[in-house]
């Protein structure tokens, strides 16, 4: 393995931007996860960057299996509209409008936020 390797990175440490729960969805930055335990703000707080996760959606969408998933610009809730918001994945499953809840595999990366 080389010397500079740090971690796997499939969970992260970063700062709570503010009090969280474990399963809140997490944005810093351009950086989304899903919280592995409760923290307050500004204490650290290790998300999930991976993987396929229940998450908050914005409940008047409807969502198909592969659609592009965003987190919204506040970062509570998530999203299929991309103006403004960060690309964090693709839906898993079927979400209908109205619902409270979907299901989205984590992309892992930090990309850029969408043009608005």
């Amino acid at each position: 393995m080389a010397k500079n390797f740090v971690q796997p990175g499939h969970v992260v440490t970063v700062p709570a931007p503010a009090a969280v729960s474990s399963g809140d969805l997490v944005t810093v930055g351009v950086l989304t996860g899903v919280a592995q335990f409760d923290a307050g703000s500004g204490d650290p707080v290790e998300i999930a960057v991976e993987g396929v996760h229940e998450v908050e959606k914005v409940s008047a969408q409807a969502w198909t299996v592969g659609a592009a998933i965003y987190a919204t610009s506040a970062g509570l809730a998530t999203t299929a509209a991309a103006a403004g918001n960060v690309l964090i994945g693709v839906a898993m499953e079927v979400a209908a409008n109205p619902s409270a809840t979907g299901v989205v595999r984590l992309n892992g990366a930090a990309p850029a936020a969408a043009a608005t």
